[in-house]
């Protein structure tokens, strides 16, 4: 019964995750923390983290995180089959439509609307992320919501190195807490 909560969870994420790993957060957020309790909001807070750092899609990685937590290595290969079923459809599906109606007007309205959707699921993300590392309890996190606000300043006005700026904030947040 697990294996199949596991593939249904994923395959439901893997289908409706459009727009990229940063769109499918909610979904992952909505299956293994709120519809199926596999894992606490810290918990997960941790997983984005990990399944951002690896190799690979986020929702992927995440899908083998979390199915090997709940049911081991077969876990972790369904769920991630789950999540990458759909789109091994729906991409082969949208490149032979693609490649025969390019040129329609139609086509390329649709591809256009679908980006402010996009954008409002990753901005809904990072909220939500952003809402979890700036309360620790009761009380508000000052140091990851400082090192929030220098990486989001690394990141998007001088263009640093992503793996860069997750370093240094790791390393800041391990300097703060050795001295505090």
């Amino acid at each position: 019964m697990i294996y199949l909560q596991l593939f249904w969870s994923f395959l439901q994420i893997g289908l409706f995750s459009i727009g990229g790993g940063y769109a499918a957060i909610p979904l992952i957020q909505a299956q293994v923390v709120q519809a199926h309790p596999w894992l606490s909001m810290s918990e997960f807070t941790d997983l984005v983290t990990i399944a951002e750092m690896t190799p690979g899609p986020i929702a992927v990685n995440s899908a083998t995180f979390v199915g090997t937590r709940i049911a081991g290595f077969p876990g972790a290969l369904v769920a991630t089959f789950g999540c990458i079923l759909p789109s091994l459809f729906i991409v082969s599906l949208l490149a032979f439509i693609y490649y025969r109606y390019k040129k329609l007007s139609v086509l390329q309205s649709v591809l256009a609307s679908l980006r402010p959707a996009v954008v409002a699921l990753i901005a809904s993300a990072g909220l939500s992320i952003l809402v979890q590392v700036g309360m620790t309890g009761e009380t508000l996190n000052y140091v990851g919501l400082i090192l929030f606000a220098l990486a989001f300043l690394l990141l998007r006005k001088f263009k640093w190195n992503p793996i860069l700026v997750m370093c240094l904030c790791g390393v800041g947040n391990l300097l703060v807490g050795l001295i505090l």
